[in-house]
């Protein structure tokens, strides 16, 4: 994150200047008022014109360029809620809350933060020079360029940078994970995935509002509210097209589908649910039908198994930090999607399904495995990490 600096000036002018958003100066609080009234005006003519697909009322409000950006962006709703005005001299900078929703996937609107720079016509009319993501939020995809449309029947796929004939083949990715995760999960998600391709690994540390070296090697992560009413945002599947890449069919496919499943699950994905289970479960539906093999699927645990460094208990959530060591960070994904895989081997699909959902519904992390096993597989955890160590040694040892 960028350092944050800060602008002094002297005398009562520029004390004026920095008091403009809560007192004004001189008297003048109903001018700050009448100033912060109009600002709004400009914005919700702006907002209008975004969903009434009018360009040319975007333009009276000001700059057209972001209007051209995400004019692809299926929007059923869109809106500031100006928050702070700093005039100057005869511009000003604004702080306001944009809210919006995608139609037919946002149930709720996405929030964020974003500064505005204004500027004054001859006629003393305000207009939008430039709009910008505030400090400490994250980029939106039009930030990064025009923004490019693909539907299918369970996705929709926003992309900078990409080529329809690109995107179409993300959609068909998804189209194929969702009848996938729900044959293992059910149906009671809504089937549908919002996926957001930028135009580089750098793009994609922008939306998530982090460092690129963060995801380096990382070639999805999903973004949304664990543990939802369902009266929420649509989840954020958004790719590193720099790993996607590197990646063969069927592993772009397994990406997906996990991606997918981490959408499906996210009602019942809580803070009381480990990593090792949500990433382990994501995976385990992600392989499904693939042929891959433990050691396959599972290169860098069984090289450990192999070296006889078993280890010694189920992965920690820290374990799974993406700023971490790569071999560690890949063992950690792998041990959970062994886990999973021994339960629904041993104990069943349904059974996997059931105890995931235990887990999430418990109040708090503590208790909540320990009581889910003994619910819904009538083991204990010690029990369970014992016959998990020994699944390993027979899966991955030679």
């Amino acid at each position: 994150m960028a350092g944050r600096g800060r602008a002094w000036r002297s005398g009562a002018v520029g004390l004026c200047l920095l008091l403009l958003p809560l007192t004004g100066c001189g008297g003048g609080q109903s001018s700050t008022g009448t100033a912060m009234a109009e600002v709004q005006q400009v914005l919700d003519r702006r907002s209008a014109a975004v969903l009434g697909h009018d360009e040319k009322a975007y333009a009276e409000t000001g700059t057209r360029s972001s209007y051209a950006d995400l004019r692809a962006v299926p929007l059923a709703d869109w809106s500031y809620r100006l928050t702070a005005l700093h005039a100057d001299g005869a511009g000003a900078t604004a702080a306001a809350r944009l809210s919006y929703r995608i139609q037919g996937y946002d149930k709720a609107p996405v929030t964020t933060d974003r500064t505005l720079t204004l500027s004054r016509t001859a006629d003393g009319q305000w207009y939008v020079s430039h709009d910008r993501p505030a400090k400490k939020s994250g980029q939106q995809l039009w930030d990064q360029g025009r923004v490019t449309a693909v539907r299918s029947s369970h996705a929709l796929v926003l992309g900078v940078g990409q080529s329809s004939s690109t995107l179409r083949g993300y959609a068909r990715l998804a189209d194929a994970a969702v009848p996938e995760v729900s044959k293992a999960w059910g149906t009671d998600w809504t089937r549908r995935v919002v996926l957001l391709v930028p135009g580089s690994l750098d793009g994609m540390a922008g939306l998530l509002g982090a460092p690129a070296s963060n995801y380096r090697g990382i070639a999805a992560v999903t973004t949304g509210e664990a543990g939802g009413s369902g009266q929420t945002p649509a989840d954020r599947v958004i790719l590193n097209p720099e790993a996607y890449a590197v990646l063969g069919p069927v592993g772009r496919q397994v990406v997906l589908t996990h991606e997918t499943t981490h959408v499906a699950t996210r009602a019942h994905t809580t803070a009381a649910t480990p990593l090792w289970l949500s990433e382990g479960y994501a995976d385990w539906i992600g392989y499904l039908d693939t042929g891959r093999t433990p050691t396959e699927a599972a290169p860098e645990l069984a090289r450990a198994v192999e070296a006889g460094e078993v280890p010694e208990n189920l992965p920690a959530d820290k374990d799974f930090g993406f700023t971490d060591d790569p071999t560690k960070l890949a063992q950690a994904y792998e041990g959970g999607w062994l886990a999973c895989r021994m339960i629904a081997g041993h104990w069943g699909e349904e059974k996997l399904g059931a105890f995931y959902r235990a887990v999430g519904a418990h109040k708090e992390r503590a208790g909540a495995v320990e009581d889910a096993l003994k619910a819904e597989l009538g083991t204990t955890l010690p029990d369970f990490t014992a016959r998990w160590r020994d699944y390993l040694t027979a899966q991955l040892a030679d």
